[in-house]
């Protein structure tokens, strides 16, 4: 997958199989093919609701590690994105199986969510904004491409089409775009032209790895919610 930045595209190769562990999960087959348990769905999207709220604070931490006004600007677009649009698409889902919006902000957090949110909040506070975008790429970006694949192959029996319309849609992918050339911008304006031969390579592609990683067991928890 090519369409979000040479900086996506380097750190998602050298990732090795942990990108494929992530992206092609069990959880996402189930997805495509409609046979995901039910109870596992809900169960990831009432443990997601919760990761958003940090999220969407990461997010709001990139805002102010921002070098530049076109930073801010997609910072801020994106949390937009998050607490407007992505976060709502919870709440609507959820509404039909019963679920209020407070039962969602009420919910107790996983291990796995918990560890994932506090390492990616930990990436900004102790890092700075190239830090902080390698620990967000993942999520952003592997929902991105999770989405442009379903929204291509799945089943026309999955009951999954909401989740696949948001995420695999043309303002996800647009965002996903906008948020790939921004990540390619700022390693050009920190590091420059020959980046990946810097020895601040390694520090970024590790936390790439770690939150990728992290992602893939937050997949492993939805699925242990049936």
């Amino acid at each position: 997958m090519n369409g979000y930045g040479t900086t996506h595209t380097a750190w998602r190769a050298s990732a090795g199989a942990r990108w494929p562990a992530y992206t092609r999960h069990a959880f996402v087959e189930g997805l495509r093919d409609g046979t995901l348990p039910r109870a596992a769905f809900l169960h990831y999207l009432k443990q997601d609701y919760v990761f958003l709220i940090h999220f969407s604070r990461a997010w709001a931490l990139a805002v102010v590690k921002s070098g530049s006004l076109d930073e801010m600007k997609a910072a801020a677009g994106t949390v937009d994105a998050l607490v407007n649009t992505e976060m709502q698409m919870h709440v609507q889902t959820c509404a039909t199986e019963g679920i209020t919006e407070q039962e969602l902000f009420a919910t107790a957090e996983a291990p796995e969510n918990m560890a994932y949110t506090r390492y990616v909040m930990d990436a900004g506070l102790s890092g700075d904004f190239l830090d902080l975008m390698a620990a967000l790429a993942p999520c952003v970006l592997g929902y991105g491409e999770i989405g442009a694949d379903l929204i291509a192959s799945h089943s026309p029996d999955t009951a999954y089409l909401d989740w696949i319309n948001t995420y695999g849609g043309q303002d996800y992918q647009a965002l996903c775009q906008d948020v790939g050339r921004m990540i390619d911008d700022a390693v050009a304006a920190r590091i420059g032209p020959s980046s990946q031969t810097s020895p601040r390579w390694a520090s970024l592609q590790t936390r790439f790895d770690t939150a990728t990683t992290l992602e893939a067991r937050f997949w492993d928890m939805g699925l242990r919610g049936a």
